[in-house]
């Protein structure tokens, strides 16, 4: 998943929270979710959460929870914490994983690179992007692709994802 700024990640909650109670809920959460091609059963999503409902902290701490490299909890900090080199390469698997789920998600019709026009439309369906902002796509392409094809195949948007996050 790409890195997003507590601005982005402010509107999309509040783009979730339909009834403006300051909560998202486990429905509009797995709403999202399944917009961008991710499947939780509710079942899932609610031991995940723990709760029936996010205020805007704890879903930015999900979002934190979901997105950070091999989703670990151990502040960055893997040196002289007992970590041994099967863990740091699970979690390298575990991070390649997500990357080549997130790619699925922008590449919409699987044929192994993400267009303009498939970043864009993703990006509108989270709300991050107004439909007439095509060029910004262009740019954000450009920004990372290194054959200059005019898209993303999956190792330059590896690049630019293990970019963002650091």
């Amino acid at each position: 998943m790409s890195p997003l700024t507590t601005k982005d990640l402010k509107r999309i909650f509040e783009k979730l929270d339909k009834n403006g109670d300051g909560h998202v809920s486990l429905d509009e959460l797995s709403w999202l979710l399944e917009r961008i091609g991710v499947q939780f059963s509710l079942t899932e999503l609610e031991s995940l959460v723990g709760k029936p409902s996010l205020n805007f902290d704890e879903f930015l701490f999900f979002y934190e929870s979901i997105s950070s490299p091999g989703h670990s909890n151990n502040n960055g900090d893997d040196q002289e914490d007992g970590i041994n080199d099967t863990e740091e390469v699970d979690g390298d698997e575990d991070e390649l994983s997500d990357l080549v789920k997130a790619f699925k998600v922008f590449d919409q019709n699987d044929d192994g690179f993400i267009s303009c026009e498939e970043l864009q439309s993703v990006l509108i369906r989270l709300g991050l992007m107004e439909e007439n902002s095509g060029k910004d796509c262009k740019t954000m392409i450009n920004a990372f692709d290194s054959n200059l094809d005019g898209q993303l195949d999956f190792e330059e948007f590896k690049n630019m994802m293990l970019l963002t996050r650091s």
